[in-house]
């Protein structure tokens, strides 16, 4: 009789020690996973839906933006107000989840063609649509025509946005750097 209660007292106690070491295993994997997860990642889980997700800039101002494309270093959506934005992730101070939004474990599809586009492709598109833009800079911000998009900055037609780009109607060239970007507000 002794030996059975030995016996399954040891067994109870291997059952205990082997579901500890799962649990830990698990939880190790957990860590890891969430240690791979970029920024990126996050916006891209938080506004999964179109759902808008609040983002600091780095000046401060506080932005609403409804994620519907998640690039390799930018993230285009739609802001109020009826227009579209483009964000550069390094513009990204903080971001502010609604409660629902704190623990969104999505993301991006991986491997899809966005992943690899940066920040220059998708300024070159608004250059050859010769679409007006509005861009805030962490010192100010200006409007007009993206005429030329380099690795690290652009040249941009200073203009009024509800006029279209002419000679005339441009005011000056500005070169401007990415990392001055903040948002591209396409209306």
């Amino acid at each position: 009789m002794r030996w059975d209660e030995l016996f399954a007292d040891l067994e109870a106690q291997l059952e205990a020690g082997i579901g500890a070491e799962e649990r830990e295993s698990d939880a190790e994997e957990e860590r890891l996973r969430l240690g791979r997860r970029s920024l990126r990642d996050r916006v891209a889980a938080m506004g999964e839906g179109r759902t808008p997700v609040r983002i600091r800039l780095l000046d401060g101002e506080v932005i609403e933006l409804a994620p519907r494309t998640v690039g390799r270093d930018w993230i285009a959506g739609d802001i109020p107000g009826g227009a579209q934005a483009i964000l550069p992730l390094h513009a990204v101070a903080a971001l502010l989840p609604a409660p629902g939004q704190v623990g969104a474990d999505g993301g991006p599809p991986t491997g899809v063609l966005t992943d690899r586009l940066g920040l220059p492709f998708v300024l070159r598109d608004l250059a050859r649509r010769r679409r007006p833009v509005q861009l805030r800079l962490r010192h100010g911000s200006t409007a007009g025509t993206i005429d030329r998009v380099g690795r690290d900055h652009l040249d941009l037609a200073v203009h009024a946005v509800d006029d279209p780009r002419r000679a005339s109607a441009v005011a000056r060239i500005e070169v401007l750097a990415l990392t001055e970007l903040l948002l591209v507000r396409v209306d």
